[in-house]
């Protein structure tokens, strides 16, 4: 039986423009990027074209002041029925045991002592703009890609091509679900373990070539062993990564996956909480100075224009200043310990 997942209301074309012009009266400013998706042909249909916007809480922030922001959706004229996900005995599309991330990983060397500092672009997949400027980046970046995207083993594989680690956002229950809702097939932990299981074989279905996952959202999911055990314990059976994003202080992801022996990561800092220029460019010193002090950092950014930019800009400087860009696979298990 596929696992049982609480219904969610479309926001349709008419409820956006009334927000529109709500947010405006008020006084709030509002930026919308309507990109259409390019047609699937998998065999999982995911959601239709959308818009997105979303925010998640800095890595840093104290306690009490997680904030993470749901996608708002408009659907397209015609809506395919979606996709349920397979039941647990469905193969669907199998991943090897054992060591799968090492036959994705992307060759990396560095000389001894140099600060390693691995980029991860997250939430590609759903625009073809700004997946494509992602995959222009270095292919030290690792991009990761939301399951829900049209075409995504197109994606993946063209990301790939262009040298870059590739992980996929496994949508997962933050503190105020389901008033923040990170999409289809989140992982909650209303749902029993067998659920949950099955939802996270219905993401790694969507293709095939990524090391790893990492998480969207999460707040409340990261920070419960019980329904994150079994998620994990499902990973390491599949030789894939799991990078803890950080979006609660009270996340558990980490110390767990070096429990069980899952090859993990650490997110050290969100690049554009604030999406400004001055701000990113902030970050990306916080993550040199972390660098340069323990040997090693990750930091997460979304498929922003601005990001883009700032990261363009940045990442040829790194050898010059003393450090080196590093895929994911490269940081595995070197950071300590939250």
């Amino acid at each position: 039986m596929s696992p049982k997942h609480p219904s969610r209301g479309a926001l349709r074309a008419p409820t956006l423009i009334a927000l529109v012009i709500a947010a405006l009266g008020a006084g709030v400013g509002l930026w919308l990027v309507l990109e259409p998706m390019a047609e699937s042909t998998g065999a999982h249909a995911p959601p239709p074209s959308a818009v997105t916007v979303s925010l998640d809480p800095p890595a840093s922030a104290p306690d009490g002041a997680m904030i993470e922001l749901a996608a708002l959706r408009v659907p397209a004229a015609i809506e395919p029925a979606e996709a349920p996900p397979p039941p647990p005995d469905d193969p669907g599309i199998e991943i090897a045991a054992g060591d799968a991330w090492l036959s994705y990983a992307r060759p990396f060397d560095a000389p001894p002592g140099t600060p390693r500092i691995a980029i991860v672009v997250t939430g590609l997949g759903t625009s073809a703009a700004a997946t494509g400027a992602a995959i222009r980046l270095p292919g030290g970046v690792t991009l990761s890609f939301t399951s829900q995207g049209r075409n995504l083993q197109d994606w993946v594989d063209k990301a790939r091509a262009a040298g870059h680690e590739v992980m996929i956002d496994l949508p997962m229950e933050p503190l105020d679900y389901p008033a923040l809702d990170p999409g289809p097939q989140t992982l909650l932990t209303s749902l029993t373990s067998a659920e949950n299981v099955a939802l996270l074989k219905w993401h790694l279905g969507r293709a095939i070539g990524f090391v790893g996952v990492m998480h969207s959202m999460g707040s409340r999911f990261t920070a419960s062993p019980d329904a994150l055990r079994p998620i994990l314990s499902a990973l390491k059976v599949r030789g894939l990564i799991f990078l803890d994003g950080r979006t609660t202080s009270h996340s558990v992801a980490a110390r767990l996956a070096s429990s069980i022996g899952l090859p993990r990561a650490i997110n050290d800092r969100f690049l554009d909480d604030h999406a400004s220029r001055d701000a990113i460019d902030r970050r990306l010193a916080e993550i040199e100075a972390i660098a340069r002090d323990t040997g090693y950092a990750v930091a997460i950014g979304r498929a922003y224009p601005v990001t883009f930019e700032r990261l363009a800009k940045w990442l040829p400087t790194l050898a010059e200043r003393g450090f080196v860009l590093a895929p994911i696979s490269a940081l595995i298990n070197r950071q300590a310990l939250p």
